[in-house]
C-alpha cells in the first residue's frame, strides 16, 4: 500500500496529493487568534466535513464546488482506514484565488469595534445608530488577504483585492474580485435565509474560491462551518448585546478571559465546544451526527 504524507498542513486541514486529485482531511485541531491550540476537539473534523458537504450540495445552483467524492472507497487505499472516515474529501485541484471572501450580515466582533470608532467596517460606511449584533441593511463583502500560518490576514477593499489577485492571475484581478463578491453575497443570502428556518442566525462567514482546469471559478476549502462562521441561536436573539454562539467564539471568549492558559483548554471547555458544534450540525441539517 502506498503511503501518503500531506504536502500542506493548515490550521485545521491536511492536504494530500493523489495525482489527479487532492485529498482534504479535516483534523480535530482548533485554532484561535492565529494559533493552533494544544488540545484537539474530538470529532470536530468529522462535523466540519459533513457540514461542508451539506452546504456544497445545497448551493450547487449558485456555484459549483471542488468535491469529487465523500467516500474513502473512491480514494487511494491509504485513506481507507478508520482515522480518515467521515473527515476526508476527494477534491478537484484548483488554482486558489488568494482571498478570504468574508461576508457580514450582522455587526459584531471586530466589525463592531471598528464601527464604534469611526462608523465603518473595513472601510465601508454604515448607517449611524446601529447596535451591537444588529442586522445590517444589506450584507457587506469585506475580503481579506489570505495569510500564511502564523501571519495575520489583512482587510482590503474591492480595488485592493483586485490588485492582490492580479499578482497570481495577471490581468484577471478585477474580473475575479467582482465575480467572487457576487458569489459570496449570493451564497450568504441563500444559506442565511435557510438557516433562519432551522433556528440559526448566520452572522458572518467566509468562503474560498479557486479555478479548475477549464478556468471556471469553484468554491473550495470548507463551507459554512462553526470554524468559518458565526452561528447564533435565533431564539432569544436581541440586538444591543453580544450573542451566545454555536461556533468557536466560545473558545475565543474563554481564552480572552484566561490569558495565561497558554492556548490550552480545560476538559469542560472542550466538551462544551464539541457539543455546540454537534448541535449546530443537527439543527442545520436535520440529521443526527453519527
Amino acid at each position: 500500500m502506498q503511503k501518503y504524507e500531506p504536502f500542506k498542513s493548515g490550521k485545521v486541514r491536511e492536504i494530500y496529493d493523489a495525482g489527479d486529485s487532492l485529498i482534504l482531511v479535516a483534523t480535530d485541531r482548533i485554532s484561535a487568534f492565529d494559533h493552533i491550540l494544544e488540545n484537539p476537539i474530538t470529532d470536530k473534523g468529522k462535523i466540519l466535513t459533513q457540514m461542508s458537504n451539506f452546504w456544497f450540495d445545497f448551493t450547487q445552483d449558485i456555484v459549483k464546488n471542488h468535491v469529487l467524492s465523500t467516500e474513502t472507497k473512491d480514494m487511494p487505499e491509504f485513506f481507507r482506514q478508520p482515522e480518515f472516515e467521515g473527515r476526508s474529501l476527494k477534491c478537484r485541484k484548483l488554482r486558489m484565488i488568494p482571498l478570504e471572501c468574508i461576508v457580514r450580515g450582522y455587526i459584531t466582533g471586530s466589525g463592531w469595534e471598528s464601527y464604534q470608532e469611526n462608523g465603518t467596517v473595513c472601510g465601508i460606511s454604515l448607517p449611524a445608530g446601529l447596535k451591537e449584533s444588529q442586522q445590517l441593511p444589506e450584507p457587506i463583502f469585506t475580503p481579506s488577504t489570505k495569510a500564511e500560518l502564523g501571519e495575520h490576514d489583512q482587510n482590503v477593499d474591492l480595488e485592493e483585492a483586485a490588485a492582490f489577485i492580479d499578482k497570481t492571475f495577471p490581468g484577471k484581478g478585477k474580473e475575479y474580485a467582482e465575480q467572487v463578491k457576487k458569489y459570496t453575497l449570493s451564497l450568504y443570502r441563500k444559506c442565511a435565509d435557510y438557516a433562519k428556518t432551522r433556528g440559526i442566525i448566520i452572522a458572518d462567514t467566509k468562503f474560498e474560491f479557486g479555478l479548475d482546469e477549464e478556468g471556471n471559478i469553484l468554491i473550495g476549502d470548507e463551507m459554512l462551518t462553526p470554524d468559518s462562521s458565526r452561528f447564533w441561536p435565533l431564539e432569544g436573539y436581541e440586538a444591543g448585546k453580544s450573542q451566545p454562539s454555536y461556533d468557536k467564539q466560545f473558545v475565543r471568549d474563554w481564552l480572552r478571559a484566561n490569558p495565561d492558559a497558554g492556548y490550552k483548554l480545560p476538559d469542560d471547555v472542550i466538551e462544551k465546544t464539541i457539543a455546540k458544534y454537534k448541535e449546530a450540525y443537527e439543527m442545520l441539517t436535520g440529521k443526527q451526527f453519527a
